[in-house]
């Protein structure tokens, strides 16, 4: 079965998840935690995999990560940092299922909603409407940080937008208030309660979300069809 393909989120939930930098090397802490959690006899193999993935994974070359942190998950299934850029990696070529058993099973095992976005992007991918809707009920439950918060938002926001459901895609992700100096998160926000905004027919409150997200980044991806919603 073909995925279909996703709906536009302006931008990947995880492209900016980069816990690992390129030519960093491994941060002792996780090496720690696989000597902690990893057989005496495939701890050095299982760092090697980890280490090629991560180099892979901060160079964007997604299909190298992928295998290398594989054949890791092999040799230290309970690594979280080998689960979760194995999800990520899988995310970024289009391996939907592996990517959400991957991050689920990192959100069990670290307790971190981070990726939850991700979750539900892999969900809405597949074609899983109902179980979105789950995972974004869960999310609200369990709670996470701002940025977890806001790359929720704007995936769900997103799918309901989809769904043709405006109304609840701009109480989702409308702004209490348009700060000065936003982040990026914060960008991709107001741009599904921009589109939102100009499906309800409110041009008004869609050209300031626009303006404001100009202003703050004159080239963020969309603002050219975004252009031609609230004229």
């Amino acid at each position: 079965m073909t995925a279909p393909k996703k709906a536009r989120t302006s931008g990947h939930p995880a492209r900016r998840r980069k816990p690992i930098a390129a030519g960093a090397g491994l941060p002792r802490w996780v090496k720690d935690e696989i000597n902690r959690t990893t057989p005496t006899g495939r701890r050095e193999a299982a760092i090697q995999r980890l280490e090629q993935g991560a180099e892979a994974f901060a160079s964007e070359r997604y299909g190298s990560a992928f295998e290398a942190l594989f054949k890791g998950k092999d040799l230290a299934p309970r690594s979280t940092t080998i689960r979760e850029l194995l999800g990520l990696s899988a995310y970024h070529t289009g391996k939907w299922e592996v990517a959400l058993r991957e991050l689920r099973a990192y959100r069990r095992m670290a307790g971190d909603t981070l990726h939850m976005a991700v979750e539900m992007d892999c969900l809405r991918a597949l074609g899983r409407p109902a179980d979105v809707k789950k995972t974004w009920a869960t999310f609200l439950e369990l709670g996470g940080s701002p940025t977890a918060d806001a790359e929720a938002r704007v995936v769900y926001g997103s799918f309901l937008l989809d769904e043709g459901e405006d109304r609840a895609a701009w109480d989702v992700t409308h702004p209490s208030r348009i700060t000065k100096d936003p982040n990026h998160w914060e960008l991709r926000r107001w741009y599904v309660a921009a589109r939102a905004a100009a499906r309800l027919r409110d041009k008004a409150t869609a050209r300031q979300l626009r303006d404001a997200i100009r202003s703050a980044e004159p080239d963020f991806v969309g603002l050219d069809e975004l252009d031609s919603q609230v004229v």
